[in-house]
């Protein structure tokens, strides 16, 4: 079978450049970039997806296949995917460095196992608020609405020569600051009561220097510290919530989508 080179521009134009947008946000998104999610799966979805999406998106550009505009035209694709599902993983980590900073107000910042969303070893109050967060994301609709605004994306930024401005990209690395602000928020009240914690056990050893510290100092601290997470759970999954619309918004506002 034959194919000229204008049949395979036509066919460049109207698929491959949706389905690499979209693999890029897959590839980067949380969630559905997760360790966990097969391969297989994550690929038939990108080309579903595209396949529903192409015959209702607006008429791309029609370039030679290999040209620096093809080349151009390509980087720019993977560059709008990869920031949007980056301010996604900037939201996600906001509870993993909250996570990170209760465990080691409490003695747990040993007590680590294996983040199947980024591979690398976080600490177990982490991996607990981030899958409580998953399930919300998921129950919020969070990936229906992503999947809207990546649609939304091809009107607002079509397939062309240009995609993302400077400044676009200078209010994705400002943001990041909001991902520390927002996690160090989460866990500043488990912080402060721990915090009380360990004056009183300091003042406890003062007034009685027979009593081993250590071995009651430790385990109460533990102790107090999860009822303190169990208290304020709802509190850090309301942050997350507002978070998220804040990522959300953010991402619309880069891609110049209105409300």
């Amino acid at each position: 079978m034959l194919f000229t080179e204008a049949q395979l521009s036509a066919w460049l134009a109207a698929f491959i450049w949706p389905f690499v947008r979209i693999g890029a946000l897959v590839m980067a998104a949380p969630v559905l970039s997760s360790r966990q999610t097969p391969v297989l799966f994550r690929i038939s979805f990108v080309l579903v997806l595209t396949w529903v999406l192409v015959p209702v998106l607006p008429p791309p550009p029609v370039v030679e296949a290999f040209s620096h505009q093809a080349l151009v035209i390509l980087l720019q694709q993977i560059l709008i995917g990869v920031v949007m599902g980056f301010i996604l993983q900037m939201v996600f980590a906001a509870l993993i460095f909250g996570g990170q900073v209760i465990a080691y107000s409490m003695g747990l910042g040993f007590a680590s196992m294996m983040d199947p969303q980024n591979g690398v070893q976080v600490p177990v109050v982490s991996q607990f608020y981030l899958i409580l967060a998953t399930l919300l994301f998921l129950v919020l609709n969070g990936h229906l609405v992503l999947i809207e605004i990546l649609a939304q994306s091809f009107s607002t930024f079509p397939v062309a020569l240009d995609g993302i401005s400077q400044n676009g990209l200078e209010a994705v690395i400002g943001w990041a600051s909001r991902m520390f602000s927002a996690g160090l928020l989460m866990a500043l009240p488990v912080m402060a009561a721990l915090l009380l914690v360990n004056l009183g056990m300091g003042m406890i050893g003062r007034a009685a220097p027979q009593l081993n510290i250590f071995a009651v100092g430790f385990p109460m601290t533990i102790l107090v510290g999860f009822i303190l997470i169990w208290i304020t759970l709802p509190d850090v999954m309301a942050n997350f919530s507002e978070l998220l619309r804040e990522g959300l918004a953010l991402m619309q506002q880069i891609l110049q989508i209105g409300g």
